[in-house]
């Protein structure tokens, strides 16, 4: 997807800038004001809060102070870890933190030319498939001793954190809006990536050391792909500290996987010459862990520090700290992934293909967007909006994102709360055209979350899908992206169009012929080598299936839909291999009542009278047919 930036608010930040330094006045933000209105919705401001810029804070203020790196985040007051976790995330990459803050360079202090500055920043966030530019201006809450109330760095005279952070308030509605979240939500706003959460059996990694293995790997693989990958502890209680120091419901990132080798056994340890061991960073800036490999800890008194160095266990930054992974297996509950698309990171070796499509559930008489809930709820399901793809290789691998968008501005109005949501993708007829008015085969189902964010990944072999993106309970509005990718290129788009058959002379009878497969063929003996293919025609249309160069009993699995004006008009059934003609066979399914049955099963016997090649077998064919009506 082409990457596209949109003015917050419609406030563009070179133009406002321009306009200041005209005036001669620093920029005064009238949408995100310097109150209380822009900090908090329930509770009231600590007493003696101010506002200040940088200038006032400290003298020879800067945006950045040797640089940028996770060192320049603390916390403060506000409960917003799962933010500040993905900032330092942001941090350790500057491809990634260049996007957030843009013109980096332009919007540096300049003591040498003072008369440039005008008290405006701007940066950027990815909002449903394209890039938000937020503009604010420095002024920043300030408490009563004169430090900054929230977001801040280790050194004073550094503001890019702060601002930073005050910019998402602004996009989020408040700073209190902040509080509480995914790590997950804002590394998509950061980056414009996708997440993928991990399943994470802690019984299963404790018992069995071949799935603790692959677990690694499967962790491995996405840090050497410069995937940002966090981690937390579940608990009914948030933030209350266990035995070993870690802490429940906090955002933790994973900053290194490393496979160690040991000459022998560590003594006095019972460690073996192989370790797995994963380097964590709480952004809290503190090591809480002080299990096997913490900070002091009698194994790293086994070690020089040149032998550190020497395997990579060095620890960069404030708050890092090492674990076994045994360990991290044993009590970590989520680990999420977020996968830089535009660098072709979710697979190895190839340029994955990325199709987004923006819709909506929305409440209106148009069945097409009505917002129809689960597929539970059968009544309504299908007027839900629907998305169609094809897969054109045997089998394809696919990852389905689907992602709503952003309520926490609403928390201020008493919402906020995301819908519960998730797809299905069904498996429909390769020709089809038109939205689906009758759920034929599920191919997959994502599970249902009051999440931003529901992803999916599996493998879909040859044919047409249908995803249908919705809500839980039908009548819930609200707007959301659908994204895919792929290996190859599968381009996704919306499906509005109504059943073709509505627009022809009546009656008009739909078909369905559902080819499933051959089986105890014995191919002419000129004809060699199988090679089989079959070909469908009924009146105008003609369906060809895909080649089957193996040997044994194709199994077609093809499934193609017909709008027949003359339903007295035979379907043919072609079986070809290598430019001959094995056999054609005549399926008639004719016109059905509502009370008869729907579908009719037909083996088809080649070795009887109808062959005309000389060749045996058997061809397993289903037909149904229904008058359409216009209201489908």
């Amino acid at each position: 997807m082409l990457e596209r930036v949109n003015n917050f608010q419609g406030q563009s930040f070179h133009k406002l800038r321009r306009a200041c330094l005209r005036r001669g006045a620093l920029f005064k933000d009238s949408l995100f004001p310097a109150t209380a209105q822009s900090l908090f919705y329930k509770r009231k401001p600590p007493p003696g809060l101010t506002w200040k810029r940088p200038g006032e804070i400290c003298k020879d203020p800067r945006l950045f102070v040797d640089g940028i790196s996770t060192r320049d985040l603390h916390q403060g007051s506000l409960g917003n870890c799962w933010m500040v976790a993905a900032i330092s995330c942001l941090a350790s990459e500057p491809s990634l933190w260049k996007k957030v803050i843009p013109d980096h360079v332009d919007q540096e202090w300049n003591p040498k030319h003072p008369d440039l500055y005008a008290g405006i920043f701007h940066f950027r966030f990815w909002r449903l498939g394209r890039w938000m530019d937020v503009v604010v201006d420095d002024r920043l809450p300030v408490s009563r001793d004169g430090v900054l109330l929230f977001c801040r760095s280790a050194t004073p005279r550094e503001f890019w954190s702060a601002l930073l952070e005050k910019a998402y308030a602004k996009l989020n509605g408040c700073y209190e809006a902040l509080e509480g979240g995914n790590t997950t939500e804002a590394l998509i706003d950061f980056t414009g990536g996708v997440s993928e959460p991990l399943s994470l059996d802690r019984e299963a990694l404790s018992q069995h050391s071949d799935q603790r293995r692959a677990f690694f790997q499967t962790l491995a693989y996405a840090h050497e792909r410069k995937a940002l990958i966090t981690c937390s502890i579940r608990g009914e209680t948030v933030e209350s500290v266990l035995d070993c120091g870690l802490v429940r419901g906090h955002a933790y990132g994973i900053t290194a996987v490393r496979k160690v080798r040991l000459g022998e056994k560590l003594p006095k340890t019972g460690w073996m010459s192989r370790l797995l061991m994963v380097r964590m960073r709480n952004p809290w800036g503190t090591t809480d862990w002080t299990g096997a490999w913490s900070q002091g800890s009698q194994q790293w008194q086994l070690m020089s520090r040149a032998e550190r160095e020497k395997m990579g266990l060095i620890v960069r930054d404030v708050g890092e700290f090492w674990m076994d992974f045994e360990d991290f297996c044993h009590y970590f509950t989520d680990v999420v992934v977020c996968w830089l698309v535009e660098r072709a990171l979710l697979w190895p070796k190839t340029k994955e293909d990325d199709s987004g499509e923006v819709g909506g559930w929305e409440a209106q008489m148009d069945k097409r967007s009505r917002c129809g809930g689960c597929i539970n709820h059968r009544d309504t399901f299908l007027h839900n909006p629907q998305f169609m793809f094809e897969v054109r290789a045997k089998e394809e691998e696919v990852l389905i994102c689907l992602q709503q968008e952003d309520r926490r501005a609403q928390r201020k109005d008493g919402g906020g709360e995301n819908l519960p949501i998730g797809f299905e993708v069904l498996k429909v007829e390769v020709n089809r055209c038109s939205r689906v008015q009758c759920v034929v085969e599920q191919a997959a189902s994502s599970v249902y979350m009051d999440s931003r964010s529901v992803t999916l990944r599996g493998t879909l072999t040859l044919g047409r899908y249908v995803v249908l993106p919705t809500t839980f309970l039908p009548g819930a509005t609200g707007r959301f992206l659908l994204r895919l990718f792929s290996h190859s290129h599968i381009q996704l788009r919306c499906v509005t169009g109504v059943c073709v058959c509505c627009f022809l002379p009546q009656p008009t009878v739909v078909t369905t012929v559902y080819l499933h497969k051959a089986s105890g063929l014995s191919p002419p003996k000129q004809t060699g080598a199988p090679d089989v293919y079959a070909i469908v025609r009924c009146e105008n249309n003609i369906i060809r299936t895909q080649v089957f160069k193996v040997e044994g009993n194709p199994e077609f699995n093809l499934r193609a839909i017909f709008y027949r004006r003359y339903p007295s008009t035979h379907i043919s059934i072609e079986l070809w291999s290598r430019g001959w003609l094995w056999d054609s066979i005549l399926c008639g399914a004719r016109l059905q009542t509502a009370e008869s049955e729907k579908s009719r099963s037909h083996v088809i016997d080649l070795r009887g009278s109808q062959s005309r090649s000389g060749y045996g077998g058997c061809i397993y064919v289903e037909t149904s047919s229904s008058v359409c009506l216009t209201d489908l």
